[in-house]
């Protein structure tokens, strides 16, 4: 049994570790400008509470022609810059009939990675994108390229030499190289008979790696030997859980939906911080405390693993009131921490850190996608969602370039790491959040009918009598 000392020196080490809450003013916060000062404005002449605000974002409601006019230039940029094209080696033929492949064809190089699990996003958001639109570019896109990396990985196992395109395809170290990919390349595959023929070999390949080899604690759940032996990154629920869940949904077999429903469990139960309700980033097995950072992005892999799960976990599923219990008190956490300007922060209870696209860009969907499939209420959480997509359309520059996202990161155990990673319009991490968000919210409009009531965004039914957007109106049914 402890002694008094020893419980309160504990007591302290804890509450050093843990951060306080996002107190501190944020960057460049100040009071409004004065409404009326200087000018011949007064209560008895204006209506005060009807002047426009200096808001820093746009605030409002988003037209569907506005959030597709953001989408379509992020797709015009990506399909330029990530082709899928395979070429002779010193060549710039394009070699359009894949029975021609051989030990000279080289895939031809773009700004991105297409075999990365950054990639795995991309292609997901591009699905969601075309299925919300019904716009068929956009699902081409995912499309074409699974066709084509999966033609290089044939030619690769069947030759014997691997191409250095596809060598993820062929061989498997970690989750990041096989998860994601993975999570939409069985989306694809369920599109029609044809694309799960074609891919369900490459499918076997990388769920074989997910369920039989990846590292694991002794309890089952994945973790990585870096930095430190036997340690869990958040980032891994969303690296390996949703493939399995996914293939629940493509085989009917009950086993994946029990491994994914005992994985997101047991991250849980050893990062979940219940007082914030939000995650800690690392945990380390041989570690007797465990120094609490809540970055933003792996906080985005859990809430976005969960609404993967969710999608197409069974309801009657005994996990299922769990899952959805996790991702609700997940995300009231999550939209506690929502910045003024609509962001999160790169350390989200940490306000003079720096606001980051990708992380919002994640919550943003898993907030829209929560409203869409009833898991959450819009009266509650349709503003947040707006107000995130306001922000992000702020870091889509005219090329549709994603700008404001924090590089690769790795796991540490002070705040300086985090607070200056790099941000660059290259980190691959923006994109399939971005694209994953925006369709959404297409959804949503369809879904509801978002309005100013008041200058405030208020989300209705589409069975409520509501009066003009910009307004100020009651509600009847």
């Amino acid at each position: 049994m402890k002694t008094t000392k020893q419980f309160l020196l504990s007591v302290a080490v804890v509450l050093c570790l843990v951060p306080a809450a996002c107190t501190q003013p944020e960057s460049g916060a100040a009071a409004p400008a004065e409404a009326g000062a200087g000018a011949r404005i007064n209560d008895s002449n204006t209506a005060l509470h009807a002047l426009a605000s200096d808001y820093k974002v746009p605030y409002g409601v988003s037209s569907d022609s506005a959030i597709l006019a953001v989408l379509d230039r992020i797709y015009t940029y990506l399909d330029a810059n990530s082709p899928a094209v395979i070429t002779a080696r010193n060549s710039e033929e394009e070699i359009t009939d894949y029975s021609k492949i051989d030990d000279n064809t080289v895939l031809k190089a773009g700004a991105f990675r297409l075999t990365s699990y950054e990639w795995g996003v991309t292609y997901a958001g591009m699905l969601n994108l075309g299925d919300v639109t019904g716009i068929a570019k956009y699902t081409d896109y995912t499309v074409k390229r699974y066709k084509l990396l999966n033609a290089l990985a044939n030619y690769s196992r069947q030759s014997g030499k691997v191409n250095n395109g596809v060598r993820t395809f062929i061989s498997q170290g970690a989750l990041d190289d096989c998860g994601s990919i993975c999570a939409a390349m069985i989306k694809t595959a369920r599109l029609d008979p044809a694309n799960e023929q074609a891919l369900r070999p490459q499918i076997e390949v990388f769920i074989d790696y997910i369920m039989n080899k990846e590292l694991r604690l002794a309890d089952g759940t994945f973790s990585r030997n870096r930095p430190q032996t036997n340690s869990l990154w958040l980032d891994d629920m969303f690296m390996g859980i949703p493939a399995v869940a996914q293939m629940g949904k493509l085989t009917g077999d009950r086993k994946y939906f029990d491994e994914a429903v005992k994985q997101i469990r047991q991250f849980t139960e050893r990062m979940f911080v219940p007082e914030k309700g939000l995650y800690m980033h690392g945990w380390i097995e041989s570690s007797p405390v465990h120094p609490v950072f809540h970055w933003g992005r792996a906080n985005g892999w859990a809430i976005l693993t969960m609404a993967e799960v969710l999608d197409v976990l069974p309801e009657d599923h005994p996990g299922y009131p769990f899952v959805l219990e996790q991702f609700r008190k997940h995300i009231k956490g999550i939209v506690s921490y929502q910045s003024s300007e609509g962001f999160w922060h790169q350390l989200l209870d940490r306000c003079d850190s720096y606001l980051e696209t990708s992380c919002t860009a994640i919550f943003t969907y898993c907030i829209a996608r929560g409203i869409n499939k009833g898991w959450l209420d819009h009266i509650a959480f349709g503003p947040a969602a707006q107000l995130g997509w306001n922000a992000i359309t702020t870091k889509v520059n005219e090329q549709g370039q994603v700008e404001g996202t924090c590089v690769g990161t790795g796991m540490a155990f002070d705040p300086a790491f985090y607070y200056y990673r790099l941000v660059s319009p290259m980190a691959a991490h923006g994109y399939g959040p971005v694209l994953l968000a925006g369709s959404e919210m297409l959804r949503l409009n369809r879904n509801f009918t978002p309005k100013l009531n008041d200058s405030a965004v208020q989300y209705y039914r589409p069975d409520e009598r509501t009066g003009r957007s910009g307004g100020i109106f009651s509600v009847t049914k």
